[in-house]
């Protein structure tokens, strides 16, 4: 290992070298755009009237709080109940029976932008909310795979959020999670 190894040419050493040196520098300068942004994005999600009740679930950040109040939009009467906000996520699943066969599906008409922001509050729940994590162990023990878990997690929070909304009251971990809370004490 000591010994001398093959090397590049001087001027593709220098190129590479230059190269190196611009990403560099357009990384410096995106790392301080996307700084810029958030700070922009905090302070518009900051003054938006449901930007405490959303804050106050477990999980949603101001990035993340802000996409998914971006996506359901702020009309509080524009979903019925908490079925057709799930219905509009796509967090519930669709069922369909014939005779003695029962199937349960993923919904794949829904808004993609909204399904990703909600499968990825379900995750970061998973370490925030021992309601939320012992909700997804419970549907792991029963047979659920890792994404059909998060996706059921997905759901119920989705639900969680809309009556926190539509009784203007921040999230309440012994409301969202009671039975889970007392077996787990």
């Amino acid at each position: 290992m000591r010994s001398e190894q093959l090397a590049a040419p001087v001027t593709v050493t220098r190129a590479y070298g230059m190269v190196a040196s611009s990403l560099v520098t357009l990384t410096a300068g995106l790392n301080e755009q996307i700084a810029n942004l958030e700070r922009e994005l905090e302070a518009a999600f900051e003054n938006h009237p449901d930007a405490k009740i959303l804050r106050s679930l477990p999980g949603l950040g101001t990035v993340l709080g802000a996409r998914v109040l971006g996506e359901f939009g702020d009309d509080r009467t524009g979903y019925a109940d908490a079925r057709a906000r799930r219905n509009y996520a796509g967090t519930s699943p669709i069922t369909k029976t014939s005779g003695t066969r029962k199937v349960v599906l993923a919904r794949f008409a829904r808004n993609e932008r909204l399904y990703d922001a909600c499968h990825l509050w379900a995750f970061s729940a998973l370490t925030k909310s021992p309601g939320a994590r012992a909700y997804y162990d419970l549907q792991c023990a029963r047979g659920k795979t890792h994404n059909q878990a998060l996706l059921a997690l997905a759901n119920r929070l989705v639900g969680i959020l809309h009556g926190c909304l539509r009784h203007r009251r921040p999230y309440d971990k012994a409301i969202a999670w009671p039975s889970l809370i007392e077996e787990a004490a």
